[in-house]
């Protein structure tokens, strides 16, 4: 015997608690299942801890720059890792608990501890359980990816996980993956007293990043003193006596690289392939991803997959965004659709990238004749006041309607100041009507307008 309710919502990342909440709240009855802890990677093992950590990184950068501003300190400032695990660890249970508690306060629900397999198109089993709903969420989440590199099984390895619990500080931390995951440990633990050194099989970091934010955050990362070792086109982990090397073949540098630990920062999986998708038709692509329609609907019309589990955004904001239009499509009839939201995001290396709408090569491949602008950071007053002045400010506009198409900002305050730009590119509006906004002084915001004074075609550029 089934227990019977209108809604199961399996995982409580960022898309299922709120949207637990919302059909508790329209009189509901909502079955919350979780196998692990409530909050799923943002709360345990991404945004809340990463960030956590990157803010004691900024600390312990600040601190030895102290005689920039004028501040004397007596000493080297030094890194107490037990202590930056132990604030993070507080955050990360603040934020969890609050979540959990909240979840039990919800009227209509029931919360059931355990893994859940489907056994039908509408039946869940959890543990000794079975569970009917009308409707099902999914909300899953994803796990790093490990990959079939020669000598994996040979050597201890860290992922963005397991980093996190370190207690004290690796002598030199090879991480493998030049991308956003790999190049924020890559800095915060560089800043925290390692030897680091980046391992890309690509010939630029973020490669999906115009070519020169690519490049300048490499710059910005190198003269921090991290080791970049790009083109790696084959790597391999080996055992040493005194700890561990990565083979390498690059164009440039030593054949191997030896460390004392090894992060991989390769990638993420979603957690898809023990959920028993085939009993109840739910498709999925050849990565493991679930395939969903626009309103986030699977081949399943009963189940619905938001957040990391769909493959359509691997971000906790757009995770939000899928419970907004899966709740509104199915208690408002809103139409909504995934695909209607604009690109944004953000990298929390210091000093961040922000990054809103298209970008170069995705102008080039629709093939709209472009504009853009670009202003260094040395020229904007709230940079050089902080002492913060690497980067840039780059916004692209389409020539013929002058709507403003996409941006990467790079530079102090750019993850916040990126975010001005956004409804601009939602709304379609021409650059020189967002010219005309009054902005704060001093910020980096009231320099975006100064951008677009000095807009040259796309193809004369060579950006």
């Amino acid at each position: 015997m089934s227990t019977r309710f209108d809604a199961a919502v399996v995982g409580m990342g960022q898309a299922g608690p709120a949207l637990a909440a919302r059909l508790s709240k329209h009189g509901m009855t909502v079955a919350i299942i979780e196998r692990g802890a409530f909050g799923g990677t943002c709360v345990n093992n991404g945004c809340t801890p990463t960030k956590a950590m990157v803010a004691s990184a900024y600390a312990a950068q600040i601190a030895r720059r102290a005689r920039d501003y004028g501040v004397l300190l007596s000493g080297t400032p030094a890194v107490d890792m037990a202590a930056v695990k132990t604030r993070k660890d507080r955050l990360v249970l603040s934020s969890r608990e609050g979540l959990e508690k909240w979840m039990q306060g919800l009227a209509h629900t029931r919360i059931y501890r355990g893994h859940a397999r489907f056994t039908g198109p509408r039946t869940l089993q959890v543990a000794d359980t079975a569970i009917a709903a009308d409707r099902i969420f999914l909300d899953v989440g994803g796990r790093p990816r490990v990959p079939d590199l020669p000598g994996i099984g040979s050597i201890p390895y860290l992922t963005n996980l397991s980093v996190m619990d370190l207690a004290t500080l690796p002598d030199h931390l090879i991480v493998i993956g030049g991308s956003y995951v790999g190049l924020e440990f890559a800095q915060m633990f560089r800043r925290f007293g390692s030897r680091v050194t980046v391992v890309e099989m690509g010939e630029h970091l973020l490669g999906r990043e115009d070519p020169d934010v690519s490049e300048c955050i490499a710059h910005i990362l190198a003269a921090e003193g991290i080791a970049l070792r790009r083109g790696a086109e084959c790597i391999s982990l080996h055992r040493d006596t005194d700890g561990l090397s990565v083979g390498l073949e690059c164009s440039e540098g030593a054949p191997r690289e030896q460390g004392s630990h090894v992060l991989l920062a390769v990638g993420r999986v979603p957690n898809t392939e023990d959920l028993g998708l085939k009993a109840a038709g739910i498709r999925t692509d050849g990565r493991g991803y679930i395939e969903v329609d626009g309103g986030l609907r699977t081949s399943n019309p009963h189940v619905w997959a938001l957040g990391d589990c769909n493959g359509k955004g691997a971000f906790t904001h757009t995770a939000y965004n899928d419970y907004e239009i899966v709740a509104d499509n199915l208690l408002e009839n809103a139409g909504r659709q995934y695909t209607d939201r604009i690109p944004i995001y953000a990298l929390f290396t210091d000093p961040p990238l922000g990054r809103v709408g298209m970008n170069e090569a995705q102008i080039r491949e629709a093939g709209i004749e472009a504009l853009v602008g670009k202003l260094d950071m040395t020229r904007v007053a709230r940079a050089r006041e902080k002492g913060e002045t690497e980067g840039f400010l780059k916004i692209y506009a389409e020539k013929s309607s002058k709507r403003i198409l996409g941006a990467s900002l790079l530079g102090t305050g750019a993850d916040e100041a990126v975010q001005s730009l956004l409804d601009a590119i939602h709304a379609r509006m021409p650059y020189p009507q967002f010219q005309r906004h009054v902005r704060i002084h001093p910020t980096v915001s009231e320099l975006l307008p100064t951008v677009l004074d000095d807009l040259k075609p796309l193809d004369s550029t060579g950006s």
